[in-house]
């Protein structure tokens, strides 16, 4: 966590932030290009946050008085009744923000004529990386195809859907008596009955409430209640500019300062970045730029929160109401899964292997669809990803969100979310034939919220040609 030395008033951090210089790690993205493209991407951010400390005359960290500290721990289960002057605080990025930086990959190694099939990639994405095909797609996600048993699926099978979802809870129940954490994985690529959902997430993310773990959440509340990070301020904004404004979530509001405040707080976070080929940000006590023995991560979690960021937190406050609780499955999840939506990385789950699939399934089995869009300058993609970064949250209904959710932890991939977003190209090809702008296909898209996620990936992978 931060010291005191480093968060108290007198010596707090030195409001330039270096980057760590480090190799970086299993990203599978050789060329110097590539890592000097997210070297400037993670640079990037810090200077933004950088420039708002400095426009401010904000510290990163300071700790609070004591008439702070009593305030906040008096209204700590009602801050979303707190109205704090946002107004010049800004998002460090937004998803288009990253999108511009994935664009502009490039892989010197394949600009010649090495794999002469990937010249043919007229999409947004320009770094030749594997990934599967619809066949491939098929037997990856065997489970999902038109004869096998759907939870939200009226027709699934030719059986009734009142008996499949009779069996399928039964199955669901044994499943948690037997507290088998791999059955419980291949359950849910079926779909989760809401009743056990909370307990079969759980149970796959090995997840149980601990005396120890209740007090480690104590713990992270309390260094929020203690000192002040200028992130707090990014966290209040970004909840009011999202979640508060949704018909889902606002309810929430509470919830997602108390999680995301103590998220920010968690070293354990730090973990990821043994598998993540992003670096965390470091920043040294002031007066000692440069020396590592004073430098620090910040936030202390290494994760800087950007526009939509508390959209991975939302969702789950519909399954989960104690807050210790509910931030041990919101950590986990996204050290397995939702970092990889905003890290650069060839990993087949990373963004830019999200990206890749989503237009290439496009333009391989909707060419005219993928070509009309690209000549009236509205590519796929920049409608499509804000849906990726986000796993979706914001644009399903909660309920189909949830059953999207079920496959990622079910399948242990994000795949799915580059499937379900060029299926709901493929369910609006009618309707975006005849735009003539991206405006246009924006708006034919804008809504999502009456989708059904189970018929459209049925659909698209199991009933189209191949």
């Amino acid at each position: 966590m931060l010291g005191q030395e480093g968060c108290s008033r007198g010596g707090g951090l030195s409001l330039t932030i270096a980057q760590v210089v480090q190799r970086l790690k299993g990203s599978g993205l050789h060329s110097q290009l590539e890592r000097q493209a997210r070297g400037n991407w993670e640079k990037r951010i810090l200077k933004s946050l950088n420039s708002m400390c400095n426009e401010l005359g904000i510290p990163l960290a300071q700790k609070r008085s004591m008439n702070e500290q009593k305030e906040l721990l008096s209204k700590w289960n009602e801050m979303g009744t707190d109205e704090p002057d946002l107004s010049l605080f800004r998002p460090v990025y937004a998803p288009k923000d990253f999108l511009e930086v994935l664009m502009n990959l490039r892989n010197p190694n394949y600009e010649n004529s090495e794999q002469p099939s990937f010249r043919n990639h007229l999409g947004l994405i320009q770094v030749p990386l594997k990934v599967k095909n619809i066949p491939e797609l098929k037997e990856y996600f065997g489970e999902l195809d038109l004869n096998t048993g759907q939870l939200d699926i009226d027709d699934s099978a030719n059986v009734p859907p009142e008996l499949f979802e009779n069996e399928h809870f039964c199955i669901g129940q044994k499943v948690l008596l037997g507290q088998d954490s791999a059955a419980a994985q291949q359950y849910v690529r079926q779909g989760c009955p809401t009743s056990l959902r909370a307990e079969l997430w759980a149970l796959i993310l090995n997840i149980s409430s601990q005396p120890e773990d209740i007090l480690y959440y104590e713990q992270l509340k309390s260094n929020v209640i203690q000192h002040d990070l200028l992130v707090d301020s990014l966290i209040y904004k970004d909840v009011k500019l999202t979640a508060s404004n949704d018909d889902y979530y606002f309810v929430f509001e509470d919830y997602l300062y108390q999680v995301l405040l103590c998220f920010s707080r968690d070293t354990s976070v730090l973990e990821h970045f043994e598998y993540n080929s992003a670096t965390p940000p470091k920043s040294y006590i002031r007066g000692k730029l440069g020396l590592e023995e004073y430098a620090v991560f910040y936030p202390p979690n290494g994760v800087i929160p950007f526009h939509g960021f508390s959209m991975y937190v939302a969702p789950l406050c519909f399954l989960y109401n104690e807050p210790s609780k509910l931030y041990q499955i919101f950590r986990e999840i996204y050290i397995r899964y939702f970092f990889r939506l905003h890290s650069i990385s060839s990993h087949p789950s990373g963004i830019v292997s999200l990206c890749l699939l989503f237009e290439t399934l496009l333009q391989t089995h909707l060419p005219q669809l993928f070509y009309h869009l690209r000549e009236i300058g509205a590519q796929p993609l920049r409608i499509s990803f804000k849906w990726m970064v986000r796993a979706f949250s914001g644009y399903l209904a909660t309920d189909q969100l949830l059953l999207l959710w079920d496959r990622i932890l079910g399948y242990n991939s994000l795949e799915i979310l580059a499937v379900l977003a060029a299926a709901v190209f493929a369910f609006r090809a009618v309707n975006l034939m005849e735009v003539t702008s991206l405006a246009a296909a924006e708006a034919v898209l804008a809504d999502l919220s009456t989708l059904k996620v189970m018929p459209l990936l049925q659909i698209f992978l199991f009933a189209t040609g191949t």
